[in-house]
């Protein structure tokens, strides 16, 4: 066995439970600290900023070295502390995996799927070790092949077939967890782009999948943002990669979501979004829309994120928050992006791209909390608000998704006006690839500091837009939207979404009745004392317990009519006086000027 073999940290995982949900783990550290070995498993997973906790998912835990136990003792919410002893030092424990998201681990008899944050204990001082996964065909599923972007630890003696079951390997912790893993019986599809080796995974198979169309769809996606990063050489847009990218798709029946990793990533989509072959002769709906705007934002992240960082996140700290003002340029960034490559790759029209953007610019202006949050700010609390919603949200905080989305086309669209049309964004992407990106993982990774962005623009551009910055990114003014779609020949109006007055709240229907979402502040409904929960009752005198009949009451009314509207709170009747407000003029209409 080589001596690269006989450091290396070592997972072994097998599948004994699949019913009841369950990872069992056992790890060896060859030589562990002489002090007594601490452990620790991450707090978070790198794209997801919030604590999660995966630790608690720990049922049982045990330690041996040499044939006898070592003690060992949880000392916070993530970590472990061993006894002294000599090597190697072997952990033994068991993990429940019943989360269906792409965040966690999730096991059944249809298939496993995991992030490594939820599975490997870390060893502490042994980060930088050479870690091996080798991985354990349930007894019960021999037939399940292997699906990840982990390389194939070729001089182990289990080593890995591709796909096959046996051993993996990183060449560290935080590679160890950047690659998830399904096993299972996916629908698969490959295809090239520049060299690079891509795969489409999806875990349970949709009744007349297009899956042809899938890949050529994602080809052209993918080959265009190579394209943006490497325009002269676009071979080398993975100069650090795995051997492959890997897109994990978990279907299920309404879920949706997405979080990026070095060399794949893990999406997770609706059923009804993925194209059957019934529908080859029709044009790209909505749903499909929204599954490429997916691929597109997760795979932008390839380079925007996962090697062009925040210094905060060089390297991570897995225990704890990483707080930073930056979110805006990593995920609003993207966010503009995605859409914008679905549209640039022939994917969509040019109308459906101007749809989904009036439906960002709606869902923004929507947002009190726009005027009370800049995105730096949302970025900096993403732990504690933006990933922790309620009611109140859209009142009180503003997305670094969304709105940063608009201020990185309205940053896009400056640098073009600012530089005669000699520079844009395209530009600011590829210089912060060639400076921070594309050695990341080759050298001593280097990353954006807080207030260099205005900086590194003016250096890729030559054009200033530090006020722009100020104003728009660090500031809580709206953009001027208008002006800048006019000036790429696209028009906004605003219009009002109905012709009848109404509550400033959005309305949920329940099986039992209409509740009151979030309630707009300075609304109708805040105004005349409903609340966030209320159950409505009549109005009037009228029972409102459907959509349809709060709409048909409502239309009945001028603005600024005074109503009377029954609600129950807690289950106390609430009687309140609401004087109706006129529709409002807040959904975004853009068409091109002279198209």
């Amino acid at each position: 066995m080589s001596q690269n073999n006989l450091d290396a940290i070592e997972y072994k995982l097998s599948f004994p439970d699949l019913a009841g949900h369950r990872i069992h783990v056992q790890m060896t550290i060859p030589a562990p600290q002489p002090q007594g070995q601490k452990l620790f498993l991450p707090a978070w997973i790198p794209g997801s900023y919030l604590i999660r906790d995966f630790a608690r998912q720990i049922e049982r835990i045990s330690a041996h070295a040499n044939g006898h136990p070592v003690d060992i003792r949880k000392i916070t919410d993530h970590e472990w502390q061993c006894a002294p002893c000599t090597g190697p030092l072997t952990l033994s424990y068991v993990l429940y995996a019943w989360d269906l998201s792409v965040r966690t681990a999730r096991v059944d008899n249809q298939y496993a799927f995991f992030n490594g944050t939820s599975v490997f204990l870390g060893a502490a001082g042994h980060e930088d070790r050479t870690h091996h996964m080798v991985l354990t065909a349930p007894d019960t599923q021999s037939q399940w092949q292997v699906y990840t972007s982990m390389p194939c630890a070729q001089a182990h003696p289990q080593a890995a077939q591709r796909h096959g079951f046996g051993a993996y390997e990183a060449h560290d912790y935080d590679a160890l967890i950047d690659h998830p893993v399904l096993l299972g019986e996916p629908v698969v599809s490959t295809f090239t782009a520049y060299g690079g080796l891509h795969e489409l995974v999806f875990t349970t198979p949709v009744p007349g999948l297009d899956l042809e169309r899938i890949t050529q769809d994602v080809e052209k996606i993918c080959r265009a943002q190579i394209e943006l990063f490497e325009p002269e050489q676009p071979e080398a847009a993975f100069l650090d990669s795995a051997d492959r990218y890997t897109f994990i798709t978990l279907v299920t029946e309404n879920s949706y979501g997405g979080l990026e990793h070095r060399s794949s990533t893990a999406l997770m989509i609706p059923r009804r979004n993925l194209p059957t072959k019934s529908q080859a002769q029709a044009p790209v709906d909505a749903d499909y829309q929204s599954f490429l705007g997916l691929v597109s934002h997760e795979y932008f992240h390839t380079w925007n994120v996962k090697r062009i960082k925040p210094a905060v996140f060089s390297p991570y700290d897995l225990l704890r928050p990483n707080h930073t003002h930056l979110l805006w340029v990593f995920e609003g960034f993207t966010s503009y992006y995605d859409d914008l490559f679905t549209w640039r790759a022939g994917t969509i029209s040019k109308r459906s791209y101007l749809d989904r953007l009036q439906k960002i610019i709606t869902h923004v202006h929507q947002g009190a909390g726009r005027f009370k949050q800049s995105i730096a700010a949302s970025s900096f609390d993403a732990w504690t608000r933006f990933y922790k919603q309620d009611e109140n949200s859209p009142n009180a905080i503003v997305s670094y998704y969304a709105k940063g989305a608009l201020v990185a086309m309205g940053l896009d669209f400056t640098i073009q006006a600012r530089s005669d049309g000699r520079r844009s964004l395209d530009d600011v992407m590829r210089y912060l690839w060639q400076h921070f990106g594309k050695d990341y993982y080759r050298g001593t990774p280097k990353g954006i500091g807080e207030d260099e962005m205005p900086a590194l623009i003016e250096a890729a551009t030559g054009v200033d837009c530090s006020d722009y910055i100020a104003r728009y990114a660090y500031g809580c003014d709206d953009l001027p939207l208008k002006e800048l779609l006019a000036g790429q020949g696209i028009a906004l109006q605003w219009q009002t979404q109905s012709n009848h007055p109404g509550l400033q709240a959005r309305i949920e229907a329940r099986p039992d009745g209409l509740y009151l979402g979030t309630v707009h502040e300075q609304g109708a409904a805040h105004l005349g004392g409903l609340s966030a929960g209320d159950m409505l009752v009549a109005i009037d005198g009228l029972r409102v317990h459907t959509q349809q009949q709060l709409d048909e009451v409502l239309g009945a009314y001028e603005a600024d009519a005074t109503v009377t509207i029954h609600a129950f709170r807690d289950g106390v009747l609430q009687t309140c006086a609401v004087r109706l407000f006129p529709a409002p003029h807040d959904q975004c209409v853009l068409s091109e000027i002279n198209p």
